[in-house]
Parts: C-alpha cells; sequence; structure tokens
C-alpha cells in the first residue's frame, strides 16, 4: 500500500464521515422532535388517560403501526416524491434526512410512549388531586420521571441512525455506506471495507458511551 494510494483514500473517508455526522444530526434532532411529540400524544390519549381520545389513539396508533414495519430503503424509494418536493432533490445525505427522519421518528415516538406508560401512577394521581392541568402534568410529574430511561432509549436511537445513514449509502444518500459500496464492494477493495467498519464501530461505540454518561447524569 503505497503514499499515494493513502493520499486519495484518506479525504474520500473524512467526507464519507462528514456527511454521515450530517445524516445523523438532522434526522436525530428532527425525528427526536417529531417522536416526542407523537409519543407524548399517544401516552395522553391513551384510553382511561389524562387526555382520553380513542380516535386520535386510534389514529396516530395505525400510522405507526404502518409505517414501522415497512424496511428503510422500501420506504426511502416509495417517497422520493415527497423528498424530491421537500428538499429538491432525491440524492445526497440532505434528500436522505427525509425517509431517516420519518423512520426515526416512529421509533421515538414508541420509545417515550412506552416509557410513560411505565411512570409510576401513584404520582400522576397526586398531581392531579392537586388540580394540576393535564399539560402540567405531562411535562412536571411524567416527563422528568422517565428521563434516564428515555434518554438512553434515545441513545439506542443515535446507534441505529448510525446504521441506517450506512443503508442509505445504497440509494445514493452518501456517506459512509455509499463509500463502502464504491469504493470497497464494487472495486474489490476490501481495506476500504475494513476502514468503513472500523469508522462505524468508533461511532457507535462513542454514541452508546455518551448516551450512558448523559443517562447516569440525568438519574442521579
Amino acid at each position: 500500500m503505497d503514499a499515494a494510494y493513502l493520499d486519495a483514500l484518506l479525504p474520500r473517508v473524512g467526507r464519507a464521515l462528514f456527511e454521515t455526522l450530517l445524516m445523523v444530526t438532522i434526522s436525530f434532532t428532527l425525528a427526536t422532535i417529531l417522536g416526542l411529540g407523537l409519543g407524548l400524544l399517544l401516552y395522553a390519549t391513551r384510553p382511561g388517560n389524562l387526555l382520553a381520545n380513542r380516535v386520535v389513539f386510534g389514529g396516530l396508533n395505525l400510522v405507526i403501526n404502518i409505517v414501522r414495519p415497512v424496511p428503510f430503503i422500501i420506504l426511502a424509494v416509495s417517497i422520493i416524491p415527497l423528498t424530491r418536493f421537500l428538499i429538491g432533490t432525491s440524492i445526497g445525505p440532505l434528500a436522505a434526512t427525509v425517509p431517516i427522519t420519518i423512520v426515526a421518528s416512529m421509533a421515538i415516538a414508541r420509545i417515550v410512549e412506552s416509557n410513560l406508560v411505565a411512570v409510576d401512577p401513584g404520582s400522576i394521581e397526586a398531581a392531579v388531586a392537586m388540580g394540576a392541568s393535564p399539560a402540567r402534568v405531562l411535562f412536571t410529574v411524567v416527563l422528568p420521571e422517565s428521563l434516564g430511561p428515555l434518554t438512553l432509549g434515545l441513545t439506542y436511537i443515535v446507534v441505529a441512525l448510525v446504521d441506517t445513514t450506512a443503508v442509505a449509502g445504497a440509494i445514493g444518500g452518501g456517506g459512509l455506506g455509499d463509500l463502502a459500496l464504491k469504493y470497497g464492494y464494487q472495486r474489490f477493495d476490501w481495506f476500504v471495507v475494513l476502514v468503513i467498519v472500523v469508522v462505524l464501530i468508533v461511532l457507535v461505540q462513542a454514541a452508546q458511551l455518551l448516551g450512558n454518561w448523559v443517562s447516569r447524569k440525568v438519574m442521579h
């Protein structure tokens, strides 16, 4: 392996890493906002809960159950018209954030709902008995009580997003997955694939360590 080979490879890896981090950051931010809102709404409108509404709960539940089982690559292809409408193109890291955000927000909504359901009902009943409004109960009792598990759940989503951005490379999303396919797999250059795998492992480990640290801080 000569110096010219590495001089050509390293800038490509750096650019691909930047594109991957861009996709993860944008998708995670948007998906957290959307998923948190959906999860809160799912929890609050559950039958017998603070804002019980069977129509809203059933509608949201149905949408999430329809989107979640669809494999990412099929969803990304099927919503290309929407991606072009929003971004102006279906190719590149920014375009890839549209399907990634949709998939991640559905997963986050379920994580939020399942963690909120596990909050001690006694704390909620006490707040309601003191005259707190549903919104106040949600944001001052339910959410704070579930912050630790929620942080771990969001950490899982970040790790999953790193994996998803690699898949996005197969449909022109750019990033590390795209580099591994074009310069590694298609050219039978297994050193490139090895480098990408190592970078992905480091990214995932860093995300997990950061998530664990934040979770410990929140729970203490």
